[in-house]
């Protein structure tokens, strides 16, 4: 039941012909991450959140962030993703977890569940920098 409830798109058609009827939009050049975006972004992490698949504790980020020359190479790695226009596999990786919502009477829907998605920490915390107002400017 779980499965057909969160994964009914599966083979649904998608039509790609809206594409084409988009205009083309000049793009703008991207703004290259900052040390504050990444900085300012991990501050607001808990350290009580789960780790994905990668197993990486936002505290632990935070650590090991503290060191410019990784800082640094972080954002390297964040402003490669944006000039290559690739998003490495790595930080696609997801695990689902399925928790039980508490005082249920019955667990016999997929209402009754809450899927939780734990996803790449340092993918999340790209994500998170990207999101700020200078690269939209």
């Amino acid at each position: 039941m779980l499965h057909s409830t969160f994964n009914t798109a599966q083979h649904y058609h998608v039509e790609s012909d809206v594409l084409n009827k988009l205009g083309s939009y000049s793009s703008l050049p991207w703004a290259q991450f900052v040390e504050e975006e990444f900085t300012s972004s991990l501050l607001k992490c808990s350290n009580m959140f789960t780790p994905g698949s990668d197993k990486l504790l936002w505290r632990h980020l935070k650590i090991v962030l503290k060191d410019k020359m990784c800082l640094r190479n972080v954002i390297a790695i964040a402003d490669a993703c944006i000039e290559l226009g690739h998003w490495p596999s790595h930080f696609k990786i997801s695990l689902t977890i399925v928790i039980p919502k508490p005082n249920k009477v019955s667990y016999d829907s997929p209402k009754s569940f809450r899927p939780i998605v734990l996803l790449n920490t340092l993918g999340k915390l790209i994500k998170k920098s990207s999101v700020t107002e200078s690269n939209f400017m």
